[in-house]
């Protein structure tokens, strides 16, 4: 039997958008992630007992890492040729109540088998006695303007900020901690534009899936305050512009960490309190970061579905580089149409009247202003198998309703080829930049030290040149039909 080819409207049907994976690969298992740190050719983060993960390429993690000490909550820096790590004993009203130290130590690896790796201790540079109202844990470094601070506390009481000395990660002689929020705890700090942000998590935790934990924000000109919202609420009165909440069926974000990716690429790690893909289990989660009016807010991985690829240097479609199919339309008819006579919908072109213009092989591609035309919507999702980079999966690229995949041609040319196959070259990095647009790579790279990103030449031709963050020339936007 044949059947019809399906019209484009059909084709959107068929490819309602979906939520991107948002699950890491491996066993991202962790409580209180401290921020992501690279070192020795991978990427480390560590949580609450002394355990952490490890990863080569920010998508699949597994168990790694040593830290002696235990306790609670850590955070990592690297200051020089070292790294220093700030953890919590005691606190948390656990054990010992709300009486607790927030130790420092470094090393000048964190790799276990390498030969710089071995930890020395700076000693205690915060505590609580139990009775104030703060509660020394949940720890965060931040390194502005030449100076070290460190914030620390939870919902008991106050959360603090403290100076360290940037030479040494001791307490800067004289320094004194100083109140800054309340009604948060497990924070971290951002410097941004003359601008110093804390980021604390509001709501419940440790509950799997009846934890509430979400991440909010505030800023102040000063590291010491005084922080408030977007709508002007102080952080010592409760205030906190959303940052992240939960999604879809990883929820209760907390513990922030700022990933920088250079390039206009930021992300941020969390852990989610409760999966549950994975028995409500707390897992680490690496979502784009965006800035809009000067706030940060969470961005997404793109959701799979049927897109126009939109150039933000000229508004062009990515498209195949065919003839031109023309809709049949009698323009003398509609223009003489008197305002009584009757009218009725343009069926939308199809995708097998579109491909009678298309080559058997490969296709160039290029840019042209978009028509809603089959040659002109590609249909993405996650690629099966493939892995992925810093949070987000690979994703293969196809013209919808086909097999017909976007991918490296020679000597580094963009086209389109017959059938997708898996292979690197067909395969997709696609990460959201701090303005919402999105940079697109190959994961094949002939250079991994300079990698090439889809960048339009001019107004019509798309090409694998090295990414601008300054120019609009490699942003791109997707619009759905």
């Amino acid at each position: 039997m044949k059947f019809a080819s399906p019209s484009l409207a059909a084709l959107f049907l068929l490819a309602e958008p979906q939520a991107a994976s948002a699950q890491l690969a491996g066993e991202p298992f962790i409580h209180d992630p401290s921020t992501i740190t690279y070192s020795d050719g991978r990427w480390w983060t560590f949580g609450t007992r002394g355990g952490g993960l490890v990863s080569e390429d920010g998508w699949t993690w597994a168990s790694g890492g040593e830290r002696p000490g235990g306790g609670v909550a850590p955070d990592v820096i690297k200051l020089g040729d070292r790294f220093y790590v700030a953890y919590a004993v005691g606190g948390g009203g656990m054990n010992g109540g709300h009486a607790s130290n927030v130790k420092v130590m470094w090393t000048k690896s964190l790799d276990p088998k390498s030969p710089d790796f071995g930890y020395h201790d700076v000693g205690i540079v915060a505590s609580t006695n139990g009775l104030e109202p703060a509660d020394a844990i949940d720890p965060a470094f931040l390194l502005a303007e030449g100076r070290l601070w460190l914030s620390y506390g939870t919902y008991y009481g106050y959360i603090r900020m403290l100076e360290l000395d940037p030479n040494t990660g001791d307490k800067m002689p004289g320094s004194q901690p100083v109140d800054v929020a309340i009604d948060m705890e497990a924070t971290a700090l951002m410097h941004r534009d003359g601008w110093y942000y804390l980021l604390g998590t509001h709501g419940t935790c440790c509950d799997g899936p009846n934890s509430s934990y979400n991440i909010r924000v505030g800023r102040s000109r000063s590291p010491t305050g005084p922080f408030v919202d977007n709508m002007g609420v102080p952080l010592l009165k409760g205030g906190g512009k959303l940052v992240v909440a939960g999604r879809g069926r990883q929820y209760g974000p907390g513990h922030f960490g700022l990933l920088d990716l250079g390039d206009g690429v930021e992300k941020f790690s969390m852990h989610y309190e409760s999966d549950l893909d994975r028995g409500g289990r707390s897992v680490l989660g690496i979502l784009p970061l965006l800035w809009k009016d000067g706030w940060p807010v969470a961005g997404e991985n793109l959701p799979a579905g049927t897109y126009e690829i939109q150039s933000e240097r000229g508004g062009g479609a990515l498209e195949l580089a065919v003839d031109f199919v023309r809709m049949p339309f009698d323009a003398r008819r509609s223009f003489f149409a008197k305002p009584g006579d009757p009218v009725g919908p343009i069926p939308d072109q199809t995708l097998a009247e579109n491909r009678v213009s298309w080559p058997e092989g490969a296709i160039e591609v290029d840019l042209g202003d978009y028509m809603m035309r089959a040659h002109q919507l590609w249909t993405i999702a996650p690629a099966e198998g493939a892995g992925g980079a810093f949070g987000a999966p690979y994703y293969k690229i196809l013209i919808a309703g086909t097999e017909r995949a976007l991918a490296v041609g020679p000597e580094g040319s963009v086209q389109a080829v017959p059938a997708f196959t898996g292979a690197a070259e067909q395969l997709w990095r696609i990460d959201q930049l701090t303005d919402g647009s999105y940079r697109i790579q190959p994961k094949a790279q002939a250079d991994s030290k300079h990698p090439k990103a889809l960048v339009a030449i001019g107004r019509s031709t798309p090409a694998l040149m090295p990414f601008d963050p300054a120019s609009d020339a490699g942003r791109w936007t997707f619009q759905r039909p």
